[in-house]
């Protein structure tokens, strides 16, 4: 079995260690190494190559938004396949977890929710086929992108078939795979495909970007 490398990001050494406990605890899960701050994050990134990393948003030196962001585009510049990024907050309504989604992270967990949410936020993230607590997500950009929502419909959207726009409608709801499949009475590899055709149509990286494409180009109710 292959185990899902995961790094954490924190500046606190006794939240660290406890999630590394927790994490070290799990069969399909390798803790990949940790990180006091955001430029450490970075070099721990590129040496140790993890699938998904814990990332602290407000840290020292730099925070967890600009590490996000840095993580991301050497992965893209040296032709490798990105970490997920989920962002660690301390309350839901959070505009950094907004901002660092924006620049590319999967998602956000709360740094007090139940471990159990925790790992299965990990393992979801990384199976690419559902998004972390969907209507937390919808909620946190309906309260920050009321400004910036352009409700007009991108050309690139045009370019979906009208499965494809199918797809992207239940997708951007928030639904998993196994959801979609059985509204659309398909098979689960078949949603699979739809997706990863629709994001890259739409240049978009995985499914909580199709999200906030979404929600900020009036596309989903």
């Amino acid at each position: 079995m292959t185990r899902i490398r995961v790094a954490l990001v924190d500046d606190q050494a006794l939240f660290r260690a406890g999630i590394r406990m927790l994490v070290s605890s799990q069969p399909d899960l390798e803790f990949a190494g940790e990180a006091g701050d955001g430029r450490q994050a970075i070099e721990l990134a590129a040496t140790e190559r993890p699938d998904v990393i814990l990332m602290d948003i407000r840290m020292p030196v730099m925070d967890g938004i600009e590490s996000t962001m840095a993580i991301l585009a050497a992965a893209d510049r040296r032709g490798q396949t990105p970490p997920r990024v989920i962002v660690l907050t301390t309350f839901d309504l959070d505009e950094a977890a907004a901002r660092a989604i924006r620049g590319g992270a999967s998602g956000f967990v709360l740094k007090d929710a139940d471990p159990e949410f925790l790992l299965a936020a990990i393992r979801t993230v990384h199976a690419g086929n559902a998004v972390i607590a969907a209507s937390a997500t919808r909620d946190l950009f309906e309260h920050f992108s009321g400004a910036s929502r352009r409700p007009e419909k991108p050309a690139s959207f045009a370019t979906l078939t009208a499965r494809e726009r199918d797809i992207f409608a239940h997708a951007a709801k928030g639904l998993s795979n196994a959801e979609i499949a059985a509204s659309e009475f398909l098979s689960e590899a078949t949603v699979k495909t739809h997706i990863s055709r629709v994001l890259g149509k739409l240049g978009l990286r995985d499914r909580v970007q199709l999200v906030v494409f979404a929600f900020e180009h009036g596309l989903v109710d």
